[in-house]
């Protein structure tokens, strides 16, 4: 995945151009879902029927905390 897509059975599903060069996991979840990953964190799930790529929440999100009014 040198574009950013995940090349499934000829279909080309756009992911991000951030995960371009880098190595995604599928897994099979059921009969026609799959979960898209990146090394410990799952990105959302792929239907191969309708072709589409349902996101997450935000895994990488913010992690900082709101500031004190004190």
């Amino acid at each position: 995945m040198t574009c950013g897509r995940i090349c499934f059975y000829r279909q080309k599903i756009n992911l991000s151009q951030v995960f371009a060069g880098q190595t995604v996991g599928i897994k099979q979840t059921d009969e026609r879902i799959w979960l898209v990953s990146f090394i410990d964190y799952d990105l959302g799930y792929f239907d191969d029927e309708t072709c589409r790529l349902e996101p997450l929440a935000n895994r990488f999100g913010s992690k900082v905390l709101p500031m004190s009014s004190v």
